[in-house]
């Protein structure tokens, strides 16, 4: 472990070395830039442009460009770069991730490979993790961009297209993850190509792109529609659950999540439904929904995954505390949570459309991030996002003291330990920021601290606005602050008069997190800028990371450990313990997220190749339509020969009756008979459909002048192709379900995946091309009949 530290250490350390010599050029070239007139800096912009048509690259004009945006950020914001913000700056010109400690100013960073990237003209996308700090650096970051000339957009919901259109249009567009992946989803349903919004994926920089990239991940963007189940089914399947038990009814893993349904629990089913058979095929929806129900009853919990916000169930970010705008939970589980929580159940979302966010970002010709807390998922950037995370030192040395742990045997101990800490601090004057894992645990807390009259404020899944309002009065003196994991992050906490003095912020982390990131950033809240402050984590063998912990480890380590008459573990060594767990639960998720994107790439693929089929049809021309759909037709004739003159069947007991009926379908006037067809290799076979084909087809590219019946055409062909394609997604859902069902063979689940994957997809596209196929010469048949 030690070793892999160092081998990080000097990587970055090396990296820095190389980088300071550029930004030792920035300096050089300081006092030169100085002179310049507000209109001659902002004419840079159009010659730098101008050199780049001529043929100059981005690395040839970096150190100017990075000189003039400096200039230029003083000037209209009061603010210098620091060298380690330059650092910064090319760390993420050169498409990796800055990790800087928080308070060293990363918004201010983005300024410099922004503009330098802007000047290519094929637009720059700033990632940011909420929609108020999209809105606040658009306003305040953009300033800069604007007075050099730039235009800058903000990208974010409820927009209408033409307000979208024009934000993407801009040099540089801020806006959240969600929304740009909810554009890209949009744009390839649209039915008309000047309906489209983003265009290309060039450049981003993501802010707290740990928090985007990783731990937002997990959830998949959802673009769906009504359904038409039913609600009843839901309040009737919620009520059953509530008489199960574990390992009565059903069996629940919470390392892995997985909850599996026992012989007894499927036995009450059939009894309230009058069923023989819950697993029949007839009665598929009824198991799908007693799943989800049962899913919604013991692995969902309320102020953990979900809260309940103007009787609708709201999705919380299990990292982040805050709530997730625009996602719903799919296939049924968002509809058993309402009956649940007996709210009205809402009609059930069809995909119609879906990307991972590891999909959508790796479309970015580059991508690069900044993050406070990237070191602990090095090697996850690498894997997943081909990204290289290079630790930029601070401004001003870190002067925060980071206490050791303290560990106790119970959450009641633990919790008296912690109302001791912050009465002895908060007599001292000294503001105290507590994190906690969930809103749960949050509540809880706040309640203990009413008891013993100590004044605070709770923040968790507020708005934004509040949120960074609230969390930016948290080093006042005499303020105590309960916030849910990150909730405030981007928002800088500045120490009021007299804290510095009395020892600055102190930060109490309540439990130790799922993922050591986390940890990373409620730490990284005090101690900015050099300012003094300090922080400890005081946690309980009761808590979350230690329930979903394997129970036979536990055990043996709760057998060996002695405590003082606090409740305070002393041996064996209870930090090395934490880090076991810990480390072993951040792999479970680190694996966990490989698994889903491993499945998701399969469909991310099949994707790419049904957007860019409704790609061609939307560029072309109404004429350009008919030949397309010749295509089509050609292809599902060469597939109804293969379905009947089957290689491994003597030709004799070929179904030339069934060959003939299928083949009659897709003519409009059909001259081949038994006769001709008796006695023929497939090839011969092949060559007579073939001639036929071609007076098929001169009689389609006859009617290409004719533009009306051309965009009916067009239309006509996208909307099967999408009804296709939604029916696919479900049939994909349904076998990616049962995946973990597949390795018990000596198969390998992937490799059965890409099989079955593959066969549903020629099988989507055999409809699609059939589908076009038959229903355009349906459409034509009954044209001729009417003109004759």
């Amino acid at each position: 472990m030690l070793t892999k530290v160092k081998m990080m250490l000097s990587d970055s350390t090396r990296e820095i070395k190389r980088l300071s010599k550029l930004s030792d050029a920035v300096n050089s070239r300081e006092k030169e830039i100085q002179k310049l007139s507000d209109e001659e800096l902002r004419e840079k912009t159009a010659i730098f442009m101008e050199d780049i048509k001529q043929g100059k690259s981005l690395e040839d004009i970096k150190i100017e460009a990075f000189s003039v945006v400096r200039e230029a950020a003083k000037r209209v914001l009061g603010l210098r770069h620091y060298d380690v913000q330059l650092i910064g700056g090319f760390v993420l010109h050169e498409g990796s991730i800055a990790e800087m400690q928080t308070g060293e100013g990363k918004t201010l960073v983005s300024t410099l490979p922004s503009y330098l990237h802007a000047l290519e003209g094929k637009g720059v996308h700033i990632i940011t993790a909420n929609e108020y700090l999209a809105r606040r650096d658009y306003e305040q970051m953009g300033k800069v961009h604007e007075f050099l000339g730039l235009k800058v957009g903000l990208n974010i919901s409820q927009m209408s297209p033409e307000e979208k259109k024009e934000a993407y249009s801009a040099h540089i567009t801020y806006g959240t993850g969600n929304e740009f992946g909810f554009d890209y989803l949009r744009d390839n349903m649209v039915y008309d190509m000047n309906q489209k919004v983003q265009g290309k994926l060039h450049y981003a920089i993501v802010d707290e792109i740990d928090s985007i990239l990783i731990d937002e991940a997990r959830t998949p963007l959802i673009i769906a529609n009504k359904s038409s189940l039913g609600a009843e089914l839901f309040y009737i399947t919620a009520d059953l659950m509530k008489s199960f038990k574990a390992d009565a009814e059903y069996e629940f893993y919470p390392e892995t999540k997985q909850i599996y349904l026992k012989d007894e629990g499927a036995y009450k089913i059939e009894d309230a439904f009058g069923i023989e058979n819950l697993y029949d095929a007839e009665h598929q929806d009824l198991l799908h929904n007693v799943m989800q129900s049962l899913r919604a009853y013991v692995v969902m919990k309320k102020d953990v995954d979900y809260i309940v916000k103007d009787g609708k169930i709201v999705l919380i970010d299990k990292f982040t505390g805050r709530i997730m705008e625009g996602r719903t939970f799919s296939e049924g589980l968002h509809q058993a949570l309402e009956a649940k929580e007996g709210l009205e159940v809402t009609e059930e979302n069809e995909t119609q459309a879906t990307i991972t966010i590891q999909n959508y970002f790796r479309m970015y010709g580059t991508l690069a991030g900044m993050t406070g807390s990237a070191t602990p998922s090095k090697q996850e950037f690498l894997e997943t996002y081909n990204l290289k995370v290079v630790t930029i030192p601070t401004n001003k040395p870190i002067q925060r003291i980071d206490e050791d742990d303290l560990i106790f045997k119970d959450y009641q101990s633990k919790i008296n330990r912690i109302i001791g800490e912050v009465k002895k601090l908060h007599e001292l004057g000294r503001p105290i920021l507590i994190g906690t894992t969930s809103i749960e645990q949050s509540e809880k807390l706040s309640d203990q601290l009413e008891k013993h009259g100590i004044k605070h404020h709770i923040l968790n899944a507020k708005t934004e606005e509040d949120e960074a309002r609230i969390i930016s009065l948290a080093g006042q003196k005499g303020q105590v602050m309960i916030a849910t994991n990150m909730a405030g992050r981007g928002t800088d906490i500045l120490l009021g008069e007299g804290v510095k003095e009395s020892g600055g912020l102190h930060i109490i982390g309540t439990e130790r997190h799922e993922s050591m990131r986390i940890d990373m950033q409620l730490r990284g809240r005090s101690g900015r800028q050099g300012d003094p402050g300090s922080s400890q984590f005081i946690v309980s063998l009761e808590d979350d990371l230690f329930i979903n912990y394997d129970p036979d480890e536990m055990e043996k380590y709760l057998k060996k450990i002695k405590t003082n008459e606090e409740g305070l573990i002393l041996s064996p060594d209870p930090n090395k313990f934490v880090r076991r767990v810990q480390e072993t639960v951040e792999h479970a998720h680190h694996s966990s997220r490989g698994h889903l994107l491993k499945l998701d790439d399969v469909i991310d693929r099949q994707s790419k190749v049904i957007y860019s089929m409704r790609d061609r049809l939307l560029k072309a021309e109404a004429s350009e339509t008919f030949p397309e759909v010749t295509s089509y037709i050609k292809k599902y004739l060469l597939q109804i020969i293969d379905k009947y003159c089957i290689e491994d069947i003597a030709a004799g007991e070929w179904n030339l009756n069934g060959l003939l009926e299928e083949l009659s379908f897709v003519f409009i006037q059909f001259n081949i008979s038994l006769q001709d067809l008796q006695d023929k290799e497939k090839e011969e076979i092949t060559d007579l459909v073939m001639k036929e084909y071609a007076e098929l087809e001169n009689q389609i590219l006859s009617l290409q002048e004719e533009e009306e019946l051309g965009n009916q055409l067009q239309k006509f062909m996208l909307q099967l192709i999408d009804a296709n394609w939604i029916q696919h997604l479900e049939v994909m859902t349904i076998i990616k379900d049962g995946i973990h069902l597949r390795g018990y063979g000596q198969e390998d689940p992937y490799r059965l995946l890409e099989n079955e994957a593959l066969a549903e997809f020629n099988r989507l596209m055999f409809e699609i091309e059939s589908g076009i196929s038959l229903r355009f010469i349906e459409y034509l048949k009954s044209q001729f009949q009417a003109q004759e």
